[in-house]
């Protein structure tokens, strides 16, 4: 079986376990829970993009998270509030709804502004960043001051953002109760089925011919820059792509949990989501996926027990991983299976070979 076929394989099994198996046995409330994770895997999928195949290193993927969450939370309470001002602007002393605001009534607008706010944003710092080559390390802390940035901006503007409480209550989802349990399945399967088509469309991408140039500026971007090609053009469409993903991923979340608050958008949460990629392997799109459900899920788990030490946990299990096992859980089981195919091969050819005897190991 080729690679690619066993590659479509494994995807069908995934979508039979996510889109069958997991409604039928998990109650209602994990079932909420498995699409939250999955809204943040289309997240990291958009970091395994940036930093694994790309090589940019982004820790502010929070703030294109923020600003599509955001803007489908705005669009929200602007029709729960019917015309009116939402509830907490009227709590801050706000008597007109802002200029900012207005557009966001439109839900064609709101939903355009998901995904190309995010990617208007990532345009502009690439084409300031990339074309001065900043990269590495300097690219990882300005993207995190960014994101500090962000944070300390939306809890500023009460009046405007909601402050640290960010959006939330929102009664009225397209016509239907986001609480109810009949809309909550359906973001479910909205929320898979998202992700599944942004994975095929990436392992699209990183197949052709300019996923080929990316992981060759992420190898040797001095040498891509002397064959002719430019670099800082290729980062940044790869980073607008991997923005317009977290930005979608922020506007299905706000339905799926209910909020979009300061707190689920700042430096920590953007660590987390690296951590996770890290985790499952940076270098293969399945592994930013599996690494962000897997270690969301452990991180309810463990902190519903452990919650003060879940995060030095974390934080070890990031060191181990990138020292011992760089490229993830992925990257474990390709190494075992390259080795347990060596091993068949090995084998086959000494019982070919006529007059050689297989020596037979004794277990101790």
């Amino acid at each position: 079986m080729s690679e690619r076929v066993r590659g479509y394989a494994l995807f069908a099994t995934v979508a039979l376990l996510l889109l069958v198996v997991a409604p039928l046995a998990l109650p209602a409330f994990r079932l909420d829970e498995l699409a939250k994770y999955l809204c943040l895997a289309i997240a990291a999928l958009g970091i395994g993009l940036a930093w694994g195949q790309g090589g940019m290193l982004t820790l502010g993927q929070g703030v294109f998270f923020g600003l599509g969450g955001y803007a489908m939370g705005m669009y929200l309470k602007l029709h729960d509030a019917g015309g009116d001002l939402p509830d907490f602007m009227v709590w801050s002393g706000v008597e007109r709804l802002p200029a900012l605001w207005q557009p966001f009534g439109n839900p064609v607008v709101a939903l355009a502004a998901v995904v190309l706010v995010p990617v208007a944003v990532a345009v502009l710092l690439g084409a300031l960043v990339f074309r001065r080559r900043v990269r590495g390390a300097y690219f990882a802390i300005l993207s995190q001051a960014l994101a500090a940035a962000f944070v300390i901006l939306l809890v500023g503007q009460q009046g405007l953002t909601g402050g640290t409480n960010g959006l939330t209550n929102f009664y009225d989802f397209f016509g239907r109760d986001p609480e109810a349990e009949s809309t909550q399945r359906t973001m479910y399967f909205v929320v898979a089925g998202v992700l599944g088509v942004l994975y095929l469309l990436a392992r699209q991408l990183v197949g052709s011919r300019f996923g080929r140039l990316l992981v060759a500026v992420r190898d040797g971007e001095d040498r891509v820059r002397f064959l002719g090609y430019d670099p800082a053009l290729v980062k940044t469409v790869t980073f607008a792509i991997s923005a317009g993903m977290a930005g979608l991923a922020g506007a299905l979340f706000v339905p799926v949990v209910g909020i979009i608050s300061p707190s689920l958008l700042g430096v920590v949460p953007s660590l987390e989501l690296v951590v996770a990629v890290a985790v499952g392997g940076r270098y293969a799109l399945a592994g930013a996926i599996l690494g962000a459900v897997v270690m969301n899920y452990a991180k309810t788990s463990f902190s519903e027990e452990w919650a003060g030490g879940w995060l030095y946990l974390q934080g070890a299990l990031f060191i181990l991983v990138m020292t011992l096992a760089p490229k993830g859980a992925v990257g474990l089981y390709q190494q075992a299976r390259d080795a347990l195919a060596r091993r068949r091969g090995a084998s086959a050819a000494a019982v070919e070979k006529p007059g050689v005897a297989v020596k037979e190991e004794v277990p101790a």
